[in-house]
């Protein structure tokens, strides 16, 4: 008779559940509470530092400070290079959420045609695509103080929040007493 060998995850299935304990949250409620507060902590300040970008007119020269310039590899080490890597997946995602929803400049259902990028100006980006691909780049370098401010607050706000909404929805369903 074999003992079957511990799942790869059970740290952090103990963990979470030392963690719950500790709390005195229910794990399904913490691990919910985790997510919306994540996407909260990119959501708000995506829209935040687009519109402060944007009012203060700051999109195009911080993202053009940032644009890879293939003449020159290895250009200011690896927090450039990251961040230059950030602002080119914000530019894909400001292309594909501009065309979606007709933001940014972009017409709604307008095809892709790299030959005729009216957001690029001599290979700088431009406008408000400028100021949602700064945003974006901000959101992914704020990753670590985002996850830590949603760890840090989960067990409050799903004992405030979460838990009191789970109950007024399960409460039609149970049974009342005699």
């Amino acid at each position: 008779m074999s003992i079957p060998p511990p799942s790869r995850f059970a740290p952090y299935k103990n963990a979470l559940t030392a963690l719950s304990a500790k709390t005195g949250t229910p794990l399904p409620s913490l691990i919910f509470s985790f997510a919306i507060l994540h996407e909260l902590s990119a959501i708000v300040p995506l829209v935040g530092i687009f519109f402060a970008s944007r009012g203060l007119g700051v999109g195009e020269r911080v993202v053009n400070q940032f644009v890879h310039h293939p003449h020159q590899p290895g250009y200011g080490g690896w927090m450039s290079g990251q961040f230059t890597q950030w602002l080119d997946d914000g530019e894909q995602w400001a292309g594909r959420v501009g065309r979606r929803y007709g933001i940014f400049g972009f017409e709604k259902g307008q095809p892709v045609n790299p030959s005729d990028d009216t957001h690029r100006l001599s290979g700088k980006l431009a406008g408000d695509v400028a100021n949602a691909v700064l945003a974006y780049g901000a959101v992914k370098a704020l990753m670590p103080v985002r996850i830590g401010l949603s760890l840090y607050f989960s067990p409050a706000f799903s004992r405030g929040i979460i838990d009191p909404l789970r109950l007024k929805v399960i409460q039609p369903f149970r049974r009342r007493q005699p």
